[in-house]
């Protein structure tokens, strides 16, 4: 069992790749170093790199991401808003595009790692939301454009891998009153790759944030 990561070397992206390995997959953990994916060119790059270290492709995983910065919306530059879309849906969907043929040989599966900001307005953070709703789409999208070799499926994580300090605080956001970890991420990213009747589904991990009826913070 083979598997890229993009975004490997990030919180969510590394906790993913060493789940993936102690459940017996070869994987490859590429961060940015290992190309720009807010190009096609970098998207095709990555997968080319990931091809000749594992020899083909079972599963994709989607976490590369950028632009998560709280800023008001009248002062988001161009900039900002292209590096938000960048790797987050540009480089989701050149990945998938570069990586759909050997996808497709395996039966294999794509996994987005989404956010539930996809799923709520965060004014401080109109561009991620944007770009993250985007992402979500396109797990809809590519899992009819692949059916029925290849599984697109999703995961919008809540609160998990939160910074020190802000525990409390985010917690507030659940119904559960506690965050979550970048495991509880993993692991279900290793069940929808075992989901054989899952498709264009997305599993949304967050402790209840979704449910809460009134917003505790912004993000």
């Amino acid at each position: 069992m083979r598997a890229l990561v993009s975004g490997g070397t990030g919180k969510l992206g590394a906790a993913i790749a060493a789940r993936l390995r102690a459940e017996g997959w070869q994987v490859v953990a590429a961060g940015s170093a290992a190309g720009d994916l807010r190009s096609a060119a970098g998207a095709r790059s990555l997968v080319e790199h990931a091809l000749a270290e594992l020899g083909g492709l079972d599963l994709l995983v989607n976490a590369a991401a950028g632009g998560f910065v709280p800023r008001p919306f009248e002062s988001v530059s161009e900039a900002e808003f292209d590096d938000a879309f960048g790797a987050t849906a540009k480089g989701s969907f050149f990945v998938t595009q570069a990586a759909a043929p050997h996808l497709r040989s395996s039966r294999g599966v794509v996994v987005m790692i989404e956010d539930v900001a996809a799923y709520q307005p965060w004014p401080s953070f109109a561009a991620h939301c944007a770009a993250k709703a985007a992402q979500a789409m396109l797990t809809r999208v590519l899992a009819r454009a692949l059916a029925p070799e290849v599984r697109v499926v999703g995961v919008a994580p809540g609160p998990v891998a939160v910074e020190h300090g802000q525990e409390e605080r985010r917690a507030r956001e659940t119904v559960l009153g506690r965050v979550g970890a970048a495991d509880d991420v993993a692991g279900a990213v290793v069940f929808l790759a075992g989901a054989s009747f899952v498709t264009g589904a997305s599993l949304v991990v967050d402790g209840g944030r979704l449910l809460q009826t009134t917003s505790v913070a912004d993000a």
